[in-house]
């Protein structure tokens, strides 16, 4: 009862600091410029729920239900968002880092756009972002190992120092991504589009590089690698 009512009233009251409701149902509410911080919505159903430009800083979102969410432009710095669904979600420009790592671990982004987002130092350990958005995002030292990456658009995207070790990256986008100094040891980067993405001390060792596109010698150079798979792979000549 106490969750149908706050159905009824979310869109009159908008501050929400500090809640406790875990397991609430709130598919499909407006909850535009809503303050959650540091709430309690562990297990909570917000699919399709209009979360732009929301406060949840500090927010306890684990295993939230999130699906199909708008969350353009919210702020999520710090909040737990361990094993969240976050299918088809939309968290383009929204923050997630504010010198502490959003946790992402085992969340499911598969297709969510997340252009422009900043997950700089993120735990995405085994998290699914097949098909995501990831254009122009910030992944700077963040966790991605294990993660399925499989048909991610990292265009322009940094990934500087990013461990990618263990990710299935099959057919990515990386045009013009910078992978320096990233580890992508045993990666799965078969049919990929490595075009002038910047692998400089990049760590390749065992990954499978099988059909990738747009690979050339100039990107090969001061990689570390070993027990590379190649398999009808031709390199571009250098500039």
């Amino acid at each position: 009862m106490e969750h149908q009512l706050l159905r009824m009233n979310i869109i009159e009251r908008k501050n929400y600091k500090g809640v406790n409701l875990p397991g609430a149902h709130l598919e499909r509410n407006n909850l535009i410029w809503a303050n959650f911080q540091g709430a309690n919505l562990q297990e909570a159903y917000l699919i399709k729920a209009n979360l732009t430009q929301a406060d949840l800083r500090g927010a306890n979102l684990y295993r939230a239900d999130l699906r199909g969410a708008d969350l353009r432009g919210a702020n999520l710095q710090e909040a737990n968002l361990q094993e969240a669904n976050l299918q088809g979600a939309d968290l383009s420009n929204s923050y997630l880092l504010e010198g502490v790592g959003a946790n992402l671990q085992g969340a499911n982004l598969q297709g969510a756009d997340l252009q422009g987002i900043n997950l700089t130092r993120a735990d995405l350990r085994g998290a699914n972002l097949q098909g995501a958005n990831l254009q122009l995002s910030n992944l700077h030292l963040a966790n991605l190992q294990g993660a399925n990456l499989q048909g991610v658009n990292f265009q322009g995207a940094n990934l500087y120092g990013a461990n990618l070790r263990g990710a299935n990256l099959q057919a990515a986008d990386l045009y013009v991504a910078d992978l320096q100094k990233s580890d992508l040891q045993e990666a799965n980067l078969q049919e990929a589009n490595l075009q002038e993405a910047n692998l400089q001390e990049a760590n390749l060792q065992e990954a499978k590089l099988n059909n990738v596109k747009n690979l050339s010698f100039a990107q090969l150079r001061k990689l570390t690698f070993r027990k590379l798979t190649f398999r009808k792979q031709t390199f571009r000549k250098l500039n």
